[in-house]
């Protein structure tokens, strides 16, 4: 799948520390999931490193799965997928997005 700039997401990618580390250290965006639930959309200047961290956020310990696409308008890109997502869902942010 690609976006109106032509960047491609990766492959949905099993989310642990291995896989994390053949991700690329460059700025991107990324989707984590857990049965087939959106948990967190992020973006990142070093998508390497923020997966990395990402094994160690409490609310994320449950994803499984993640997928990624390495651009350098990332924020914009996040932005719409947030906006996206929360069209879908009734106003509401992914899981680990919510603040409490």
């Amino acid at each position: 799948m690609s976006n109106e700039t032509g960047e491609q997401w990766s492959e949905w990618l099993d989310f642990n520390q291995d896989v994390a580390k053949s991700v690329p250290e460059t700025s991107g965006v990324f989707v984590m999931h857990t049965a087939m639930k959106i948990l967190f959309i992020g973006n990142a200047q070093n998508l390497r490193v923020s997966l990395l961290e990402s094994l160690t956020t409490p609310c994320l310990e449950k994803a499984k799965r993640f997928r990624y696409m390495v651009t350098d308008s990332q924020e914009k890109i996040k932005e719409q997928l947030v906006q996206d997502y929360t069209k879908k869902h009734n106003g509401k942010l992914p899981e680990c997005m919510e603040t409490n």
